[in-house]
């Protein structure tokens, strides 16, 4: 069976949710059985989303082999079984660098270089490349939005690869939204019928039409649609609002998406498996409890600066049947008389990564005022760093820092990688992608991982100085968790605490609805408890299996 390939594009306005419709279209043929992977194309000049800051593009996802990437590869693993990897995202400054070096190489043989056909055979290049690995259906995810000039070469791209893989082999869903004027009492399909005359003129035709709508759309203007955008009222799906992403699946299989889509592109017949997506969607509407877990960051007020691990946490909380609440911290904030009135209502405390000194103080507070409390603590990256600060400091009486937030300080209790391996050569890079970790038996990590060595993801620079590793456990600070070559330290806890757990890596980056992380699941229990002596509040604390049973 050839390869089919799935093209996702979106109009009218950006952020509509092609990503999370991508990923779920995902979700629904590999319930059918059929093998999947994703790709998603930005049409952004940066080579990756790796330098851009947070407020302009949301987390950096990093996948095992090292890769920096879109946010949306984060949603393509929590929804599908298969691993991203580098050749899942590419940019227009990736394209164009390739094509360019080929050039510089001699490869062209003297020829002009163009947009076409050499830009766009290397975008068809990329396409094919990922569908050379065995794979039932490849769906592109087309970044940016219809009529943005950006887009075009992709655009340009995708229309050519139909031709080449044949009209069975290859179908376009274009995503659009119709909003519901308050003020008339109406739902508007022309921005929809625009955006569809905009792709047209580009000489492509929207096989299914995803519309973004607030509420299911009856079959008048679904025919209205059909008739102005020249396609069958069937394969004219309603895309509606969800309280919860992962409630997505379901609603589109009921709009008979998936159907539609084996029929399109003659895929062999099955039935779609959606019970364990059901399930998980019985108890997020139907939780028992909820825990209140405070994120302490500098990133606070975008909330996608944090994606994958707000959806980690949420993971945890479904294996419980309870909803878990987040409360952003801004760490600035932690300052003045009153500061931990901004920490008493929290059951469970956690610092993210991240990068620079701002902020760095209000964490390191919040870090002490949950080992004193003790608040369940989760440190991850940056946040295992301040929580080593805070144990040099206030434990161990050491004037201690980062040297990436004081260069000169007396002691440099974490220190940059390049200065750890004693070379000069490694400029700014990070500690990227998937390292293995050797766990302590009789620590808190190997029981909530149940095994000895795990292998988890980075995205770093600055490591845990082990010329401090003595006087640090000497005072009780427990080094759980080693690189095989013993050279970095991944996971640090306190044994007098209920639960104080921070690790070097990005456990997050792994975490599923279907198949939680279990860092989050236990961190997750531990707020639970914290709750019940904080609250007095009787909580019954159960698998998520034995809540869906309950529900059902």
């Amino acid at each position: 069976m050839h390869t089919k390939f799935i093209f996702v594009t979106g109009g009218v306005l950006s952020s509509l949710g092609k990503g999370l419709a991508s990923a779920a279209i995902g979700a629904l043929l590999e319930a059918r059985g059929f093998k999947v992977s994703l790709l998603k194309l930005d049409p952004y000049i940066n080579v990756d989303p790796g330098t851009m800051s947070p407020f302009q593009h949301g987390e950096v996802y990093v996948t095992d082999d090292g890769a920096e990437t879109d946010l949306d590869l984060g949603h393509y693993e929590r929804f599908i079984s298969a691993r991203m990897a580098r050749d899942n995202n590419s940019t227009t400054g990736k394209i164009y660098q390739t094509v360019i070096e080929k050039e510089r190489q001699g490869e062209f043989l003297g020829k002009t270089v163009q947009v076409i056909p050499h830009i766009t055979n290397e975008i068809k290049s990329t396409i094919k490349k990922l569908a050379q690995n065995d794979l039932d259906v490849v769906i592109v995810e087309i970044g940016g939005t219809i009529g943005d000039i950006e887009s075009l070469p992709f655009l340009e791209a995708i229309r050519q690869m139909r031709n080449d893989v044949g009209r069975k082999n290859a179908i376009f869903i274009h995503l659009t939204l119709v909003p519901f004027i308050e003020t008339s009492g109406e739902l508007k399909t022309k921005p929809t019928q625009h955006s569809v005359r905009e792709l047209r003129a580009i000489g492509i035709q929207p096989d299914i039409l995803l519309l973004r709508a607030d509420r299911i759309l009856d079959s008048d203007i679904k025919n209205k649609i059909a008739l102005f955008c020249n396609l069958d009222p069937e394969a004219v799906i309603t895309a509606i609002d969800v309280e919860n992403i992962y409630q997505v699946p379901v609603a589109l299989h009921e709009e008979g998406l998936d159907s539609i889509i084996v029929d399109l592109v003659e895929l062999p017949k099955s039935s779609c498996e959606l019970s364990q997506w059901e399930d998980l969607v019985k108890t997020i509407q139907n939780p028992m409890d909820e825990v209140t877990i405070g994120i302490v960051g500098k990133y606070v007020e975008y909330e996608d600066s944090y994606k994958s691990l707000n959806e980690a946490l949420r993971h945890g909380g479904y294996k419980h049947g309870v909803d878990v609440k987040l409360t952003w911290v801004e760490s600035e904030g932690l300052v003045g008389e009153d500061w931990e009135q901004k920490l008493e209502h929290l059951d469970g405390i956690l610092v993210p990564g991240g990068f620079g000194s701002r902020g760095i103080e209000g964490m390191i507070r919040a870090i002490q005022y949950a080992r004193t409390t003790p608040v369940p603590y989760f440190g991850i990256c940056l946040g295992m760093q301040c929580s080593i600060i805070e144990f040099a400091r206030n434990v161990c009486s050491l004037e201690a820092n980062s040297s990436e937030f004081d260069s000169s300080t007396t002691h440099r209790v974490i220190y940059k990688l390049r200065e750890l391996l004693g070379v000069d050569d490694m400029g700014g890079t990070m500690r990227l992608g998937a390292y293995p970790c050797v766990l302590e038996k009789d620590s808190k990590a190997y029981e909530v991982y149940g095994e000895t060595e795990i292998s988890e993801r980075h995205r770093h620079r600055y490591e845990f100085n082990r010329e401090y590793e003595e006087i640090l456990t000497s005072y009780g600070l427990q080094i759980v968790g080693n690189s095989p070559d013993n050279n970095f330290v991944e996971i640090v806890e306190l044994s007098d605490h209920p639960w104080f757990l921070a690790c070097q890596f990005h456990p997050e980056f792994k975490s599923k609805p279907l198949r939680p992380h279990p860092i989050f699941v236990s961190f997750i229990e531990a707020a639970l408890k914290h709750k019940v002596q904080r609250t007095g509040q009787d909580v019954t604390i159960k698998s998520e299996e034995a809540h869906v049973a309950e529900v059902n």
